[in-house]
């Protein structure tokens, strides 16, 4: 597991992006399509960075398997995450509301969609 904390370089894994990324949307666990997003990748130990130029469409791919109308906010917030650490793996040691913050001016240029946005300032959806 990655620390943030250590002094020593660390490569970030594909499944440790997406437990981050879990963990920022559901820090409870309870989301049951979060779960089934982080077990989708829980043994990909492969260097996120040997993926970054497919990690978008993969994430695309996945979302949109779990959530064939694309609604679920949460879900739709752990791809950006992934896909925003790909390309800014120093910001994996981030707090989750940055971290999330971060993610979805990247994704939505800075203006996320009505529900993302409730999502973000953690209203109802």
């Amino acid at each position: 597991m990655w620390d943030p904390m250590s002094t020593e370089p660390h490569i970030l894994t594909l499944a440790e992006a997406v437990r981050i990324a879990t963990d920022a949307v559901d820090p409870d666990g309870g989301d049951e399509l979060i779960s089934d997003f982080r077990l989708r990748f829980e043994d990909r130990d492969e260097p996120i960075s040997a993926i970054s130029g497919a990690v978008e469409d993969l994430m695309a791919e996945t979302t949109r398997s779990l959530d064939v109308e694309e609604d679920d906010p949460a879900l739709t917030m752990a791809g950006a995450v992934v896909t925003y650490l790909a390309f800014r793996r120093d910001a994996a040691g981030e707090a989750p509301e940055r971290l999330l913050q971060l993610a979805a001016d990247a994704e939505f240029d800075g203006t996320p969609p009505p529900a993302v946005a409730a999502f973000l300032a953690g209203g109802e959806v």
